[in-house]
């Protein structure tokens, strides 16, 4: 799998066939096909592999003794997350992970549903910090929606023009504005 991982890397989704990729395995088109079931699944895997996603560490954070109480905790939270979605590490991969969005809007039906289910999983993840913090269930996602469309936004903006310092101010300053209205239902 690291091996079909590196390929994409290199080589993005744009006009990925199985052929090539699979000749580079010594392996046919047909076995890729019977072990992933389709090309789309084969992505999702190869993506959903890498044990370092800050995805994996934010959730073991929810689950712990250490996550945020208030919402001060929460926004150190975010900024660790921040700091590590844009390390250098990181940045190799986020051309693929854009590929992957903007083939999930040209492609709904083949790249929609990754796409939605890793909405869905990071929205799951950052809910409960809201709850947590006194919100309904509702105001929790919609303010977990907030932060992780904010993020990518931010994220896919300094890969296009490289001004990572300008989207690091503007993410501090969203923080800024956001973390005065983290307050419990009603107060």
């Amino acid at each position: 799998m690291s091996r079909v991982r590196s390929y994409l890397l290199r080589n993005g989704l744009a006009g990925l066939s199985l052929r090539p990729l699979a000749q580079e395995l010594g392996t046919s088109d047909r076995m890729l096909l019977y072990y992933f079931g389709t090309k789309e699944r084969m992505v999702a895997e190869a993506l959903s592999m890498d044990d370092r996603r800050p995805l994996l560490r934010i959730r073991g954070v929810r689950d712990s003794a250490d996550a945020p109480e208030d919402a001060a905790g929460l926004r150190r939270l975010l900024e660790e997350l921040w700091a590590e979605s844009h390390s250098p590490d990181r940045r190799a991969l986020m051309p693929l992970q854009f590929e992957l969005m903007t083939a999930s809007v040209l492609h709904p039906d083949r790249y929609g549903p990754l796409m939605r289910d890793l909405i869905t999983e990071w929205t799951d993840v950052f809910a409960p910090f809201f709850v947590r913090l006194g919100m309904s269930d509702e105001r929790a996602r919609n303010e977990a929606t907030l932060v992780f469309d904010a993020i990518v936004g931010l994220l896919y903006g300094s890969l296009a023009d490289g001004d990572w310092d300008r989207a690091a101010v503007a993410f501090d300053t969203l923080l800024d504005r956001l973390e005065s209205g983290w307050t419990p239902d009603g107060a």
